[in-house]
């Protein structure tokens, strides 16, 4: 009953505006705030994921690397992320690198949270958020963290990326890079973001081949494979 009662606020408040549109079976890990969806079956010990924005909520990167053995690399270059970490004990098969995701290889503004209590920076200011100063931090493509890192292949990308998403699905779409897997945050209601940007990419990944397997109950969190 609660889940139907979320799932019934988040449409009539404008967040629930897809549904999955493939039935598979998959596993959820992390914790209510930071887990994700996954399709563990396609996983192994020699999978590499890719994890950008992290805050301070790890849990699902650490629940994939205890289950699967395999390999998470991690990207957040916000300053609280940053701090937290640095106190973090993290096991060898998870890397980290204080750079973030976009469209471009250069360097990007980030918001700060209206609540100090918070944690995410933005890729634009909110009404209330239009008077605080942004920081500057390193951005790359996908394609150009690859080749950086000499990261062999991708099997999944995880972006809870605060607006940055919907150019960057521009730029992974444009590029030959397909993941198997795309976890993504959307952002429409937030930071002044229609749900036309979120409808359009979604056309597009539909478009690309990717088939949404999971919409969370809140409408911004969802799921898509590659179709092979």
């Amino acid at each position: 009953m609660k889940k139907v009662l979320r799932r019934l606020k988040s449409k009539l408040t404008g967040r629930l505006i897809h549904s999955p549109t493939v039935s598979l079976p998959y596993d959820y890990f992390g914790t209510d705030y930071g887990g994700w969806p996954i399709l563990k079956s396609t996983l192994s010990a020699d999978s590499i994921i890719l994890s950008f924005g992290l805050g301070t909520d790890i849990s699902f990167d650490l629940a994939v690397i205890r289950a699967c053995g395999c390999r998470v690399i991690g990207f957040d270059p916000t300053p609280r992320s940053i701090d937290w970490l640095a106190k973090q004990t993290l096991p060898e098969q998870f890397q980290y690198h204080q750079i973030g995701i976009a469209a471009t290889d250069d360097e990007a503004d980030f918001f700060p949270p209206s609540d100090g209590a918070h944690v995410s920076f933005s890729s634009q200011p909110s009404a209330a958020t239009a008077s605080l100063t942004p920081i500057r931090a390193p951005v790359r493509r996908l394609s150009t963290i690859l080749d950086e890192l000499q990261i062999p292949h991708v099997d999944v990308v995880k972006m809870d990326i605060e607006g940055f998403e919907y150019d960057v699905i521009d730029d992974i779409l444009a590029s030959p890079v397909r993941p198997r897997q795309l976890l993504i945050e959307f952002h429409h209601t937030m930071y002044d973001i229609g749900r036309d940007k979120t409808e359009r990419a979604f056309r597009q990944l539909e478009a690309a081949g990717y088939k949404c397997f999971y919409v969370s109950d809140v409408g911004l969190e969802y799921g898509f494979v590659l179709n092979s």
